[in-house]
């Protein structure tokens, strides 16, 4: 299973403190040596302000060595500069959490930071005290406290830059919190309405060569924050009730879809994984049939990415083998164990994977050794009988699926449509396909007629200036007479 985890293709594109619980989850598998995890765990800390867990990984690692004097030096730098962006952002905190201020504050912020400007004397440059002091406190793992500062100073500040990097550290202060998945769900879609709607201030001028490469580079930053979107939403999605559906309306969309497959194919794993999970709890008729979208998917990026979900899925519904897809359902059920996000999700998983089987199975047999689709489904007789006849009674399989008892198997009774119903099916709306037919061979006749007449006009105004013009001589009884000489006809058209 160590092959196929993907804790070191994840880590580049997630914050060190999100990748630290990735780190713990792994020393909890075993699927690497301990000290190895506790070296990767030790080199990510380190680099924080969390001396005191660092200390504590450094105590694990050299347990006959004393701690580094810089340790310490760290700590009392810490408390330092705490204490200081603490007094900064207490100054603001005590004007904006006044009921008064409060009361007056708008919707508009211009009209806020001139308020707090003019009556409390609140200049724009203090209300980044509350970003810094926040992003501080994140360093050293104070991520409540982190996540409130963060969002008082989102509330006021007008720095669009600034803005965005505080909606990234709200968003890991609320995902490391773990106390709201309701909330960390709302400042996902507020942080992917960002993301989203970012447009390269030099567009405009792309008319005159100016901002060309400010425009590329604007794109690549798109793709990449979306990237990292990606990455973190799934520590959202898969802890959120209704994660696992809002999931699959966001990756499969086109933005997201084509990131997917340009930066990261590793994330059809929870694509993939999340199509089966929902297959009973879907509300809407996306979400129910999304497994063909994402087999689509699967079979498109087969080449640059697999693993046993993702080969499940199309060993079942590309390759209809369904030896190769019990094998694979196996070792999925190792693979969702270890994997970090998908091992609460291992019972839901394997429930729906065996329904998708059995539905497949029986549209193309009409009758079923029980004990042999017991096998197929990585079940014992006992247990597969059980769970056949809870499929049978709960599904619509019901109306069509009868249980032979004394031959053991599944008989599939699906009736014919009658002939008649067929010939109403396929002649459905021609009628009204005949309808649409004529009336635009009616137009479109129509048309070439008055284009006729319009030409037709134009040769007789040709025709009788040509008389005019062309007036000959001729001798007739010693007076001079005039010849009119008819123009040469126009040929005829066709319609």
């Amino acid at each position: 299973m160590a092959a196929y985890d993907l804790t070191q293709r994840m880590i580049p594109y997630l914050d060190r403190h999100l990748a630290i619980p990735l780190l713990a989850h792994l020393s909890e598998t075993h699927l690497f040596p301990a000290k190895q995890l506790q070296e990767a765990q030790y080199e990510l800390a380190r680099r924080t302000n969390m001396v005191d867990y660092s200390v504590t990984l450094f105590e694990q690692l050299h347990p006959d060595e004393e701690v580094p004097e810089e340790f310490t030096a760290k700590r009392s730098n810490i408390e330092t500069t705490n204490d200081r962006l603490q007094k900064e952002a207490q100054v603001v905190l005590e004007v904006i959490e006044n009921r008064d201020v409060a009361q007056a504050m708008r919707q508009d912020k211009m009209q806020n930071l001139t308020y707090l400007r003019e009556k409390h004397n609140l200049m724009p440059e203090q209300i980044n005290a509350l970003y810094h002091f926040g992003q501080f406190q994140y360093t050293y793992g104070n991520y409540s406290g982190a996540a409130q500062f963060l969002y008082h100073f989102l509330v006021l500040s007008t720095d669009p830059e600034l803005n965005l990097s505080a909606q990234w550290g709200k968003l890991a202060s609320d995902i490391l919190s773990g106390s709201d998945w309701q909330t960390a769900k709302e400042e996902l879609d507020r942080m992917r309405e960002a993301i989203d709607n970012r447009a390269s201030p030099l567009v405009s001028n792309s008319a005159s060569g100016v901002g060309i490469d400010s425009a590329s580079s604007q794109a690549l930053g798109q793709l990449q924050s979306r990237t990292w979107y990606l990455h973190w939403s799934l520590f959202v999605y898969f802890n959120h009730p209704e994660g696992r559906h809002a999931l699959l309306e966001v990756f499969l969309s086109p933005a997201y879809l084509n990131t997917i497959q340009t930066s990261c194919p590793w994330i059809l794993r929870y694509l993939a994984a999340a199509s089966v999970i929902s297959r009973k709890t879907a509300t809407s008729g996306r979400i129910r049939h999304s497994v063909k979208e994402v087999v689509r998917v699967i079979q498109m990026e087969n080449y640059q990415y697999h693993d046993p979900i993702t080969d499940f899925l199309k060993m079942l519904y590309v390759d209809f083998d369904f030896e190769a897809a019990q094998r694979e359902l196996g070792e999925a059920e190792r693979l969702i164990e270890n994997d970090v996000f998908l091992q609460n999700f291992k019972d839901e998983f394997l429930d729906n994977a065996r329904y998708f089987i059995s539905e497949a199975y029986c549209r193309i047999h009409r009758q079923i050794d029980i004990a042999d689709l017991s096998a197929r489904l990585n079940l014992s007789r006992e247990e597969g009988e059980k769970w056949i006849v809870n499929l049978i009674r709960d599904t619509r399989m019901g109306a069509d699926a009868k249980i032979d008892l004394s031959r053991n198997i599944i008989v599939i009774e699906k009736p014919f449509p009658p002939v008649y119903q067929s010939v109403i099916e396929r002649t459905r709306g021609l009628s009204f396909r005949t309808q649409a037919l004529g009336v635009a061979m009616q137009r479109r006749a129509q048309g070439e007629g008055a284009q006729q007449g319009k030409e037709g006009g134009e040769r007789r105004g040709r025709g009788e200036r040509g008389e005019r013009r062309e007036r000959r001589p001729q001798p007739q009884e010693g007076r001079e007479t005039e010849q009119v000489v008819p123009p040469t006809p126009a040929p005829v058209e066709v319609a």
